[in-house]
C-alpha cells in the first residue's frame, strides 16, 4: 500500500534519509527559494531555471504548484519563458533585480 505524501514526508523527515525531499512547500515558499537563487546569482542571467516538471521532484510538491510559481516569477520579471524551450533568468544582473544601486 502506498503511503500518502504527508506520511512519506513525516517518515523521511524523522529518519533523515532524504535531505533533498522538502515537504509542505507552498507556492510562496518555492517562489522565495527560486527568487533567492536568481537574486544571489545562483541562477545567472541567461541561465535556465528548473522546469515545471523538475520543480515538483526537487521540492516535493504537487504538480499543479509549479505553473503558479512560474506565473508569479514571470509577473515580477525575474524569469521569462520561451514556449518549447524553457524558463530563463533575463539577461540582466542580479543587482538590477534587487533594485540595489550599482557600486560606484
Amino acid at each position: 500500500m502506498r503511503l500518502r505524501t504527508r506520511e512519506r514526508c513525516r517518515n523521511r523527515r524523522a529518519s533523515g534519509t532524504d535531505s533533498r525531499f522538502r515537504c509542505d512547500q507552498t507556492v510562496g515558499n518555492v517562489a522565495d527559494v527560486i527568487r533567492r537563487r536568481v537574486t544571489d546569482g545562483t541562477y545567472a542571467p541567461g541561465t535556465r531555471v528548473p522546469s515545471v516538471l523538475a520543480v515538483p521532484a526537487e521540492f516535493g510538491i504537487a504538480n499543479s504548484t509549479p505553473p503558479k510559481v512560474h506565473r508569479g516569477l514571470r509577473a515580477e520579471g525575474l524569469i521569462h519563458t520561451q514556449h518549447g524551450t524553457g524558463s530563463f533568468v533575463p539577461p540582466q544582473s542580479p543587482e538590477d533585480l534587487t533594485g540595489a544601486p550599482p557600486d560606484a
